[in-house]
């Protein structure tokens, strides 16, 4: 056998590490800022009463994930916000921000809000609408909404440097018990009712309906080091709201407590695709309950940790497909009705809010600017993390797991929020009607195919 010289071996045993992947030095660096409304800012957009008192803060949190050996590749950015929602260019500017930040690009930065209800809705558009008729600060404060992004950009710059190293992917998941529930209620004469809200308490004994109970975690690992968990549960995260006192809820509540019981292991919480979920079967509004629900959810988190498997990253791929939904355009939801209604002094606050968000979707339609459907692909498609748009129902969630039955996939909702609700085709056939809503009618067969291309569907059927 002929033995090469030390030195050509060595660049030979480079050269196989490149090919093989070996030689890539994923990296991540976690941030937090502090993004909570001061008193007196709108919140859920103005459609509830405005903040009051602070109860607890509202933080962005998120990591910058790097390939650190190839300084062409672009990083990864997943963040989550403790506010309702950001729509259109409140969404895009986060993002555009966070990426200058982070040296990627927008498409590349994974975003959603928790979307407490207590929190803010954020629409920089809508706000100018409203502006131009005398309802300044209505839906948002663009000013307040800068520094927000601001801060969070400079709490990600400063992280940077405190990156580390991680090498494995952990996967868990665990049922969650006596939170969630289906708006959609069968009544005792037989007819099928939507009026299952976060605080409806047990309506005529109905189950739960269709949910997922499954709490997901994902984390990064440097060997057998936990670095950063990420969860995910499909239920809108409210206990009580609606007075003004700006808070987190049970999620928030549930997230800290895991923080303070590992220290070490940056901690994030995003809701899942839960537009028709609620924790109304399990309460009433009390605030009490609010302690009771964020132990539920704890005990998920825990149980969901508990069953982690690590496994090394592999490889990691960043996919991203492009949404074009169609505008609802009925009743009030056609242009010249929304414009009648935002310039009408005689309207309540809350219809024109809403037509003004409704516009800024419209120009934003007719502009053709797609929504982002991203996904982050671990260990060749092995595990997967996607974020959907807005109160995208849970009947999605439950799709794109059927789409890649052999991979862990974990879904968030409350991406961009400017569709509002987007229910399934079944949910439209039972009678579904709500005016927060600015897609058309049976919109399932676009969410499909895109959330097929960001998984790599086709590929995983081969």
């Amino acid at each position: 056998m002929t033995r090469l010289p030390p030195s050509l071996l060595t660049l030979f045993c480079a050269s196989l590490a490149v090919l093989s992947g070996a030689a890539q030095d994923w990296r991540v660096a976690t941030f937090e800022a502090d993004i909570t409304i001061p008193v007196g800012h709108a919140c859920m957009g103005g459609g509830i009463a405005d903040a009051k008192e602070i109860v607890d803060p509202l933080f962005a949190r998120g990591f910058v994930l790097r390939d650190a050996g190839n300084p062409k590749s672009k990083p990864i950015v997943v963040a989550a916000l403790d506010w309702c929602q950001c729509n259109n260019d409140s969404y895009d500017r986060w993002r555009d921000v966070l990426a200058t930040a982070a040296s990627t690009t927008r498409s590349r930065v994974m975003l959603a809000t928790v979307h407490q209800h207590d929190a803010p809705i954020c629409d920089l558009t809508a706000q100018k609408l409203l502006d131009a008729h005398g309802m300044k600060g209505a839906n948002c404060d663009p000013l307040f909404h800068e520094r927000a992004v601001q801060r969070t950009a400079l709490a990600l710059t400063e992280s940077l440097d405190a990156a580390r190293r991680v090498t494995h992917i952990g996967s868990g998941q665990a049922k969650v018990e006596k939170i969630a529930s289906n708006r959609r209620v069968v009544t005792p004469d037989g007819t099928i009712s939507w009026h299952r809200g976060s605080a409806s308490g047990n309506l005529h004994d109905a189950p739960e309906g269709e949910i997922d109970p499954w709490i997901k975690t994902l984390s990064l690992w440097d060997g057998a080091t936990p670095v950063v968990a990420w969860s995910s549960y499909a239920v809108h995260p409210m206990s009580h709201y609606g007075r003004g006192a700006v808070s987190a809820d049970f999620p928030g509540l549930a997230r800290a407590r895991r923080q303070r019981e590992q220290p070490d292991v940056f901690q994030l919480y995003f809701t899942g695709c839960s537009g028709d979920t609620t924790a109304g079967k399990y309460n009433d509004g009390n605030p009490k309950n609010r302690t009771t629900l964020a132990d539920r959810l704890h005990q998920g988190m825990v149980a969901a940790w508990q069953s982690t498997k690590r496994q090394p990253i592999g490889s990691v791929d960043f996919r991203s497909a492009s949404l074009h939904l169609p505008a609802r355009d009925e009743g009030n939801f056609k242009m010249e009705k929304m414009n009648s209604i935002l310039t009408d002094e005689k309207e309540a606050k809350w219809n024109r809010i809403r037509a003004a968000l409704g516009l800024s979707w419209r120009q934003r339609v007719a502009a053709g600017h797609p929504i982002d459907v991203p996904c982050l692909d671990f260990a060749s498609g092995q595990i997967q993390f996607m974020i959907m748009p807005a109160e995208t129902f849970v009947g999605y969630q439950l799709i794109a797991q059927k789409l890649r039955p052999k991979s862990f996939v974990m879904v968030s909702g409350f991406g961009d929020g400017a569709p509002g609700y987007i229910p399934t085709d079944q949910c439209w056939t039972d009678g579904y009607a709500d005016n927060y809503c600015w897609v058309s009618r049976n919109t399932q067969t676009v969410m499909t195919r895109a959330m097929a291309r960001a998984l790599n569907a086709h590929a995983a059927s081969e």
